[in-house]
């Protein structure tokens, strides 16, 4: 009976199988979502992992095959990972009698193949759009990224808002209490568009991204898809149909003066309080005047905090004005400078915190606390 054989190497192999498990190992309302569609070629292996929100398309090259046609087949994806895992070296594939077989080195293995006809429909037919650095574009989604609340009840907040101008390109992210937002003019299209990147989506593309170590990334369009490609792999995401929350107002700095702090100052004392609120939603208290900041929480239960921070560049009047601190803490770790400015306004409005580096400028925001909460 004839067979078709094709080698592999197995870390290339073990790379794309490795991004894939996210999607195959997803339990979905279809059984072959949990398998990967193997398709063969002369000089390239191409794989497909689908489970309806997310799909992936990765290739490789092909040491040597018997495959003069493309040949397909779907194999349980988590058990090929899991296989693969364990070998070395090169990998010597052959397909007879619906049966996958591997051999590597003495080591001998063969799983079960099903039909690739059986494989859901895959996303095809992509219109490129526009091109970033791939450096740059994790360094912009890991400002914001972290952010995105895992599931809010508010659907429009678990995802990330990406916007395309011919001004620039911004990345927005919100739970409710703070809001980050990058903005780089290095990035434009001409015809606005605007997509809602479910979380998910976005740290699985980050992982493909940085295992690709490819230079440029691709993004596109595919029907109701958006896409993000290299060289060897295409990354398909749906999109969130929910509206966004309107940002704008609150990012308004009328009225706003400036300041600056000494970052690692302010994350050290942001610690200390965060140390005392044990478990409890309390308020830290910032009493701001010439030049200086003082800051003070009380917890009943657990002990006190009050400490001074000199301010430069300060010109504000006197302000008290009062903020969660791991919500502040959230951000400003994401800084990289050692003097953060800020600007406030009065106790009602936000305080925002802003950077620019290569095209960009980074805003993080964080809302007050009544004083009836601490």
């Amino acid at each position: 009976m004839t067979h078709e054989i094709f080698v592999i190497d197995q870390k290339s192999l073990l790379n794309i199988l490795s991004s894939m498990q996210p999607i195959c190992t997803r339990r979905t309302t279809a059984e072959t979502t949990n398998y990967i569609l193997f398709q063969i070629g002369p000089k390239e292996l191409i794989l497909k992992a689908t489970d309806f929100e997310i799909s992936l398309q990765s290739s490789c090259l092909i040491k040597e095959s018997s495959c003069i046609i493309e040949s397909s087949f779907l194999v349980s994806g988590k058990r090929i990972y899991d296989l693969v895992k364990e070998l070395d070296g090169l990998i010597v594939c052959t397909i007879q009698n619906n049966q996958l077989l591997l051999k590597s080195g003495t080591v001998s293995l063969s799983l079960h193949i099903k039909d690739a006809q059986e494989f859901p429909s895959f996303p095809e037919r992509i219109e490129n759009l526009m091109q970033f650095e791939t450096d740059q574009l994790l360094g912009m989604v890991a400002k914001v990224a972290f952010l995105i609340p895992q599931s809010n009840v508010n659907q429009s907040l678990n995802g990330l808002l990406l916007e395309l101008s011919s001004t620039g390109c911004t990345m927005t992210a919100t739970d409710g209490h703070c809001l980050a937002q990058l903005y780089c003019n290095k990035y434009t299209l001409e015809e606005g568009k605007k997509w809602l990147i479910p979380r998910r989506a976005v740290f699985e593309l980050k992982k493909i991204a940085e295992s690709s170590q490819e230079k440029n990334i691709f993004l596109g369009v595919c029907k109701s898809h958006l896409v993000f490609s290299g060289e060897t792999f295409n990354f398909f995401t749906k999109l969130l149909v929910d509206n966004f929350p309107q940002y704008a107002a609150i990012l308004d700095k009328t009225g706003f003066i400036p300041a600056k702090i000494d970052k690692n100052q302010f994350i050290k004392t942001l610690r200390r309080s965060s140390c005392l609120l044990s478990g409890q939603f309390i308020a830290t208290k910032f009493d701001i005047s010439n030049q200086n900041m003082q800051v003070s929480m009380s917890n009943k239960d657990v002990g006190t905090l009050q400490e001074n921070i000199e301010l430069e560049d300060c010109n504000t009047h006197d302000m008290h004005i009062r903020f969660y601190a791991p919500y502040l803490l959230n951000g400003l770790q994401v800084f990289g400078e050692e003097k953060i400015t800020f600007m406030l306004s009065n106790n009602t409005r936000p305080i925002i915190f802003k950077s620019s580096y290569q095209h960009c400028d980074f805003t993080y925001l964080v809302m007050p606390v009544a004083p009836s909460h601490g």
